[in-house]
């Protein structure tokens, strides 16, 4: 029987938001998965712009390649936490990371619900 475990990004400190501060591949991380392929990592993120003008953000799902890996999202500008990653599914170490357009203006927020074998 599986357990599900909920979890705190792996780039966050005390479950904090993440600040996105580069602005180019390879981006900011932002979770490394759980090692193996029989248990899986379901993530959720949310970004939040504190900037005055919507930024472009983009998600590296596990790798950089275009478009394979790439989630880009225009995050509005002062208006709230978005869901940039609706409980996607991760395992094998691969890693998330995020860069923006401008750096420091978005953070990212989530969490990870780890599922066991």
């Amino acid at each position: 029987m599986s357990t599900l475990t909920k979890r705190i990004l792996s780039g966050s400190t005390n479950g904090l938001g993440i600040k996105v501060s580069q602005t180019a591949t390879l981006g900011t991380t932002i979770h490394t998965a759980v090692t193996g392929t029989s248990d899986m990592d379901e993530i959720y993120l949310y970004a939040v712009n504190s900037d005055t003008t919507p930024r472009k953000l983009t998600i590296e799902w596990g790798g950089a390649t275009s478009p394979d890996c790439l989630i880009e999202y225009t995050v509005p500008a002062e208006d709230g936490l978005y869901l940039v990653a609706p409980g996607l599914l991760l395992n094998n170490s691969l890693v998330v990371t995020a860069f923006c357009a401008t750096a420091n203006v978005v953070m990212i927020h989530g969490w990870v619900n780890r599922i066991t074998a």
